[in-house]
C-alpha cells in the first residue's frame, strides 16, 4: 500500500500518539486533516509536517456531536471521501469508581467512545460507495482487562472493540478495513491529562508511562500494521503481557490486580 495523496483525517492530532503519525505520514506524501481542539498547537504540528502544505487543520472538541456532525459534513464537501479514519482522540482517567463522577463517565465515553463512532457512521457511506476505506481505532492494551483507577476508561476502550470488530465483519465485503490499535505504556503526555474524580487533570506523569516507547516508535507500529492490513495489533513492551495473562491464565490476572495498591 502506498500512502501517497491518501486522504487521512487523525483525530488527536496536537499531541502524542497522533502528532507523530502525522509526521510519520506526511513524510510518505498523504494529504493529512488535523483535529484536536488546540488550534495553535495543530499548526505547530503542520508547520513541522514534512508536506505541510498538503496538511488541513481542522480543530474540533470530540464531546460536541453537533460539531463532529459538522465538520464531517465540511470534510465530506471538501475532499469527497477519507481514504483512513484514524479514530484517536481521547482521555484517560486516574480515579477509584466509587468516587468518580458520572459527569466524568459520561465524558470519557462521549470523547473515547461516541466520537470516534459518530465520525465512522458520517464517514462510512462514501467509503462504502468508493469500494474502499480504512478506519484506524487507537483503544488501548485496557481494552482487553480491567485495571485500577480506569474504570470508565477501560470501558470506553472494551466498547471500542464490540463496535469496530462488528463494522470490520458487516463491512468487510464491501472494501472496508479496520485496524484496532492497542497501546501499552507509550511516552506521552495521557496521564498528566487524565481524569480525576471531579473531573481535573491529574497532572502527574505515571512512572511506566516515563518509561515508555516513543510516540515515534508507537506511530511507525502503526502505519505498518494498517500498511499490511492487520485487524489488531499491541503496542508496548512487558506491560503487553498482561494481555496474554488475562486470556490464558485468567486466575493470575486476577491475583496479580488483586495486589495492585490503587493510589
Amino acid at each position: 500500500m502506498s500512502f501517497k495523496d491518501k486522504t487521512i483525517w487523525i483525530t488527536g492530532a496536537s499531541s502524542g500518539i497522533g502528532e507523530a503519525l502525522a509526521y510519520e505520514w506526511s513524510k510518505l506524501g498523504a494529504r493529512l486533516i488535523l483535529s484536536a481542539r488546540r488550534e495553535n498547537e495543530l499548526e505547530r504540528v503542520k508547520a513541522a509536517c514534512a508536506n505541510s502544505e498538503l496538511c488541513t487543520v481542522a480543530p474540533l472538541d470530540l464531546s460536541r456531536q453537533e460539531d463532529i456532525e459538522a465538520l464531517a459534513d465540511s470534510i465530506l464537501q471538501k475532499f469527497g471521501t477519507v481514504d483512513i479514519l484514524v479514530n484517536n482522540g481521547g482521555i484517560s482517567q486516574r480515579s477509584l469508581t466509587i468516587e468518580t463522577e458520572v459527569s466524568v463517565d459520561r465524558r470519557i465515553m462521549e470523547v473515547d467512545y461516541f466520537s470516534g463512532v459518530i465520525l465512522a457512521k458520517k464517514l462510512l457511506p462514501a467509503m462504502v460507495a468508493k469500494g474502499s476505506g480504512h478506519i484506524v481505532a487507537i483503544s488501548s492494551i485496557v481494552g482487553k482487562f480491567g485495571f485500577p483507577l480506569r474504570s470508565a476508561y477501560s470501558a470506553a476502550k472494551h466498547a471500542m472493540h464490540g463496535f469496530y470488530e462488528s463494522l470490520w465483519a458487516e463491512l468487510h465485503p464491501q472494501g472496508i478495513r479496520v485496524t484496532v490499535v492497542c497501546p501499552g505504556r507509550i511516552l506521552t503526555d495521557v496521564s498528566i491529562n487524565a481524569l480525576t474524580k471531579d473531573g481535573k487533570p491529574h497532572g502527574i506523569m505515571d512512572h511506566g508511562q516515563a518509561n515508555g516507547i516513543t510516540a515515534e516508535t508507537c506511530a511507525r507500529k502503526i502505519i505498518n500494521a494498517v500498511k499490511k492490513n492487520k485487524k489488531e495489533i499491541y503496542i508496548g513492551k512487558i506491560d503487553l503481557m498482561m494481555i496474554y495473562v488475562k486470556r490464558y491464565f485468567p486466575w493470575l490476572y486476577y491475583k496479580l490486580v488483586s495486589k495492585v495498591q490503587p493510589k
